[in-house]
Protein backbone atom coordinates (compact mmCIF):
# COMPACT_ATOMS: atom_id res chain seq x y z
CA UNK A 1 0.00 0.00 0.00
CA UNK A 2 1.12 3.08 -1.23
CA UNK A 3 1.32 6.56 1.40
CA UNK A 4 -1.29 8.30 -1.27
CA UNK A 5 -3.30 4.72 -1.02
CA UNK A 6 -2.93 5.35 3.00
CA UNK A 7 -4.53 8.71 3.16
CA UNK A 8 -7.49 7.98 1.17
CA UNK A 9 -8.45 4.62 2.54
CA UNK A 10 -11.42 5.31 4.34
CA UNK A 11 -11.02 1.69 6.06
CA UNK A 12 -8.31 3.18 8.39
CA UNK A 13 -9.02 4.21 11.94
CA UNK A 14 -7.56 8.31 12.14
CA UNK A 15 -7.19 10.08 15.10
CA UNK A 16 -10.11 12.16 16.67
CA UNK A 17 -11.67 13.02 19.95
CA UNK A 18 -15.20 11.97 20.65
CA UNK A 19 -16.84 14.52 22.88
CA UNK A 20 -19.86 12.62 24.95
CA UNK A 21 -20.40 15.66 27.10
CA UNK A 22 -19.10 14.02 30.72
CA UNK A 23 -16.24 12.49 29.46
CA UNK A 24 -14.23 12.59 25.99
CA UNK A 25 -12.47 9.76 24.22
CA UNK A 26 -9.41 10.69 23.30
CA UNK A 27 -6.58 8.68 21.25
CA UNK A 28 -4.19 6.96 23.33
CA UNK A 29 -0.24 7.73 22.64
CA UNK A 30 2.90 9.71 23.83
CA UNK A 31 1.20 12.83 23.17
CA UNK A 32 -1.17 11.94 25.27
CA UNK A 33 -1.55 14.30 28.37
CA UNK A 34 -3.40 12.83 31.18
CA UNK A 35 -3.99 14.86 35.02
CA UNK A 36 -1.28 13.23 37.04
CA UNK A 37 0.70 11.90 34.66
CA UNK A 38 -0.03 9.38 31.55
CA UNK A 39 2.63 6.94 32.53
CA UNK A 40 1.26 7.36 35.94
CA UNK A 41 -2.43 6.73 34.75
CA UNK A 42 -1.44 3.51 32.62
CA UNK A 43 0.56 2.09 35.85
CA UNK A 44 -2.42 2.54 38.01
CA UNK A 45 -5.08 0.84 36.03
CA UNK A 46 -2.78 -2.22 34.98
CA UNK A 47 -2.40 -2.61 38.86
CA UNK A 48 -6.24 -2.08 39.57
CA UNK A 49 -7.28 -5.64 40.30
CA UNK A 50 -10.94 -5.67 38.41
CA UNK A 51 -8.82 -4.51 35.13
CA UNK A 52 -5.79 -7.13 35.77
CA UNK A 53 -8.08 -9.67 35.93
CA UNK A 54 -9.94 -9.20 32.39
CA UNK A 55 -7.06 -7.68 30.65
CA UNK A 56 -3.80 -8.63 29.51
CA UNK A 57 -2.06 -5.35 31.00
CA UNK A 58 0.60 -6.81 33.64
CA UNK A 59 3.63 -5.97 31.82
CA UNK A 60 2.13 -2.01 32.68
CA UNK A 61 2.45 -1.87 36.16
CA UNK A 62 6.14 -0.56 35.47
CA UNK A 63 7.35 2.58 34.12
CA UNK A 64 9.25 0.89 30.69
CA UNK A 65 5.81 -1.60 30.49
CA UNK A 66 3.25 1.50 30.42
CA UNK A 67 5.54 3.57 27.49
CA UNK A 68 5.28 0.09 25.59
CA UNK A 69 1.89 0.42 25.88
CA UNK A 70 1.65 4.18 24.73
CA UNK A 71 3.53 3.26 22.07
CA UNK A 72 2.22 0.28 20.67
CA UNK A 73 -1.29 2.38 20.79
CA UNK A 74 0.65 5.15 18.28
CA UNK A 75 1.77 2.20 16.30
CA UNK A 76 -1.61 1.30 16.21
CA UNK A 77 -3.07 4.70 15.34
CA UNK A 78 -0.34 5.26 12.62
CA UNK A 79 -1.21 1.99 10.96
CA UNK A 80 -4.91 2.84 10.86
CA UNK A 81 -5.76 -0.96 12.40
CA UNK A 82 -6.87 -0.43 15.81
CA UNK A 83 -8.70 2.79 17.65
CA UNK A 84 -7.37 3.38 21.32
CA UNK A 85 -8.93 5.52 23.64
CA UNK A 86 -8.88 6.96 26.49
CA UNK A 87 -11.97 7.48 28.71
CA UNK A 88 -11.18 10.77 30.18
CA UNK A 89 -12.74 13.47 32.65
CA UNK A 90 -14.51 16.00 30.75
CA UNK A 91 -14.38 18.43 33.70
CA UNK A 92 -10.41 17.74 35.21
CA UNK A 93 -8.86 15.52 32.37
CA UNK A 94 -8.58 12.16 34.49
CA UNK A 95 -8.63 8.83 32.70
CA UNK A 96 -11.76 6.97 33.45
CA UNK A 97 -10.87 3.69 31.29
CA UNK A 98 -9.81 2.62 28.26
CA UNK A 99 -12.00 1.49 25.22
CA UNK A 100 -11.05 -0.13 21.91
CA UNK A 101 -12.06 -0.51 17.90
CA UNK A 102 -9.60 -3.08 16.14
CA UNK A 103 -10.10 -4.55 12.40
CA UNK A 104 -10.19 -8.18 13.18
CA UNK A 105 -10.67 -8.96 9.16
CA UNK A 106 -10.88 -5.41 7.55
CA UNK A 107 -11.35 -6.24 3.74
CA UNK A 108 -14.80 -8.49 5.09
CA UNK A 109 -15.11 -5.40 7.57
CA UNK A 110 -15.50 -6.97 11.13
CA UNK A 111 -14.32 -5.04 13.83
CA UNK A 112 -13.46 -6.16 17.93
CA UNK A 113 -14.45 -4.08 20.33
CA UNK A 114 -13.13 -3.96 24.22
CA UNK A 115 -13.25 -1.41 27.35
CA UNK A 116 -12.20 -1.72 31.22
CA UNK A 117 -12.70 1.20 33.24
CA UNK A 118 -11.32 2.34 36.73
CA UNK A 119 -12.69 1.72 40.21
CA UNK A 120 -13.98 5.39 40.33
CA UNK A 121 -15.47 4.97 37.02
CA UNK A 122 -17.96 2.09 37.66
CA UNK A 123 -21.47 2.21 37.78
CA UNK A 124 -22.12 5.52 35.95
CA UNK A 125 -22.63 3.40 32.70
CA UNK A 126 -19.53 4.33 30.52
CA UNK A 127 -18.69 1.32 29.57
CA UNK A 128 -22.16 1.16 27.47
CA UNK A 129 -21.72 4.63 26.47
CA UNK A 130 -18.51 4.41 25.26
CA UNK A 131 -18.61 1.02 23.38
CA UNK A 132 -21.46 2.23 21.52
CA UNK A 133 -20.04 5.70 20.96
CA UNK A 134 -16.92 3.74 19.14
CA UNK A 135 -19.23 1.49 17.30
CA UNK A 136 -21.15 4.35 15.57
CA UNK A 137 -18.25 5.81 15.14
CA UNK A 138 -16.43 3.18 13.27
CA UNK A 139 -19.42 2.38 11.53
CA UNK A 140 -20.07 5.52 10.16
CA UNK A 141 -15.98 7.09 9.46
CA UNK A 142 -14.38 3.82 8.53
CA UNK A 143 -17.67 1.42 6.89
CA UNK A 144 -17.26 -1.27 9.66
CA UNK A 145 -19.78 -4.06 8.93
CA UNK A 146 -20.05 -6.19 11.77
CA UNK A 147 -18.19 -6.01 15.25
CA UNK A 148 -17.94 -8.09 17.59
CA UNK A 149 -17.95 -7.65 21.05
CA UNK A 150 -16.44 -10.92 23.40
CA UNK A 151 -15.74 -11.60 27.18
CA UNK A 152 -15.03 -14.56 29.91
CA UNK A 153 -17.95 -15.98 30.65
CA UNK A 154 -17.57 -15.27 34.31
CA UNK A 155 -17.74 -11.63 33.67
CA UNK A 156 -21.41 -11.09 34.11
CA UNK A 157 -21.35 -6.96 34.56
CA UNK A 158 -19.75 -7.30 31.17
CA UNK A 159 -22.49 -9.51 29.61
CA UNK A 160 -25.07 -6.64 31.04
CA UNK A 161 -23.05 -3.97 28.71
CA UNK A 162 -23.11 -5.71 25.63
CA UNK A 163 -26.82 -6.35 26.04
CA UNK A 164 -26.76 -2.39 26.49
CA UNK A 165 -25.13 -1.34 24.17
CA UNK A 166 -26.89 -3.33 21.39
CA UNK A 167 -24.89 -6.39 20.69
CA UNK A 168 -26.84 -9.39 20.74
CA UNK A 169 -25.70 -12.86 22.33
CA UNK A 170 -24.76 -15.31 19.60
CA UNK A 171 -22.73 -17.95 21.20
CA UNK A 172 -20.24 -19.54 23.70
CA UNK A 173 -16.40 -20.01 22.58
CA UNK A 174 -14.55 -22.45 24.47
CA UNK A 175 -11.09 -21.89 25.97
CA UNK A 176 -10.86 -18.94 23.64
CA UNK A 177 -8.86 -16.44 25.79
CA UNK A 178 -5.89 -16.35 28.17
CA UNK A 179 -7.08 -13.23 30.55
CA UNK A 180 -4.86 -11.14 32.93
CA UNK A 181 -5.87 -13.78 35.35
CA UNK A 182 -4.30 -16.97 33.40
CA UNK A 183 -6.06 -19.92 32.38
CA UNK A 184 -8.11 -19.92 29.26
CA UNK A 185 -11.60 -19.06 29.61
CA UNK A 186 -14.65 -19.82 27.78
CA UNK A 187 -16.34 -16.48 26.15
CA UNK A 188 -19.72 -15.31 24.97
CA UNK A 189 -20.01 -13.85 21.89
CA UNK A 190 -22.05 -10.61 20.85
CA UNK A 191 -22.26 -9.00 17.85
CA UNK A 192 -23.96 -5.57 16.30
CA UNK A 193 -24.19 -5.22 12.90
CA UNK A 194 -24.15 -1.97 10.85
CA UNK A 195 -27.84 -2.65 9.91
CA UNK A 196 -28.75 -3.22 13.46
CA UNK A 197 -30.88 -0.54 15.48
CA UNK A 198 -29.23 1.37 17.82
CA UNK A 199 -29.62 1.08 21.02
CA UNK A 200 -31.77 3.64 23.04
CA UNK A 201 -29.52 4.38 25.97
CA UNK A 202 -30.21 6.96 29.18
Amino acid sequence: MTSSDTATDRSLFQPTVLDLGDVRLRPWGRALDLTGGTVAAVMAAAADREVARWNPLTDATRPAGAEAYLDRADERWADGSTACFAITDAADGTLCGNVVLKWTDRAEGIAMVGYWLLAAARGRGLATRTADAVTRWGVRTAGARRIELYHAVDNAPSCRVAARAGFPYEGTLRASYRDGDGPYHDEHLHARLATDPEPRLA
